[in-house]
């Protein structure tokens, strides 16, 4: 019924642009895949331990993943005076910005969880502050009683605030980290 209320005001978005969002994720993740194979073969890693190591992208270096060979990619840009190392750009139209952490496992298995604290043993300051968004996101999703109603609800704070000006992404973005 909430669901059905906010539909008019346009603040889901169609499925067309969900689908495109899940492609362009699929995309990236099977670069980043392949940019590990090739830094590994780099550095003369056995074929049998290039084969299995991964990488993966969470939802929440730029030439080096060959992102400004992809044509879908526009306005891509590295912002380096910052507490995490961030690529920011435009792929397929969604803009899109990428943080780094490097983990101590050789393998990323599918079904990683990165609420798993272990994960943080031995990671220097930057790659812990980098998982932290994507860590947050997954534990406020596993605390949620109810995650269809949680999701909503930052969707109808985000309509009420427009409709009295004083809406803003920042503010959004703080009360509900990656779920807008």
């Amino acid at each position: 019924e909430r669901t059905e209320t906010l539909k008019p005001f346009g603040v889901f978005e169609e499925e067309e642009g969900l689908q495109h969002r899940i492609l362009i994720w699929g995309k990236l993740n099977n670069l980043v895949k392949e940019w590990i194979q090739e830094i590994s073969e780099s550095k003369n890693l056995p074929q049998s331990v290039i084969e299995n190591i991964g990488g993966k992208i969470f939802t929440f270096g730029s030439y080096g993943l060959r992102l400004k060979l992809q044509e879908e990619v526009k306005d891509l840009r590295a912002a380096e005076e910052v507490f995490v190392p961030v690529i920011k750009l435009c792929f397929a139209g969604i803009e899109i910005d990428i943080l780094f952490a490097r983990l101590a496992p050789q393998t990323t298995p599918e079904d990683l969880d990165l609420r798993d604290e272990s994960l943080l043993k031995n990671l220097d300051i930057r790659c812990i502050r980098s998982l932290n968004s994507c860590r947050v996101t997954d534990e406020i999703l596993h605390l949620v009683p109810n995650i269809d109603n949680f999701r909503l609800t930052p969707r109808a704070i985000k309509l009420w605030a427009k409709h009295h000006n004083i809406f803003s992404n920042i503010f959004v973005s703080l009360v509900f980290p990656g779920l807008c």
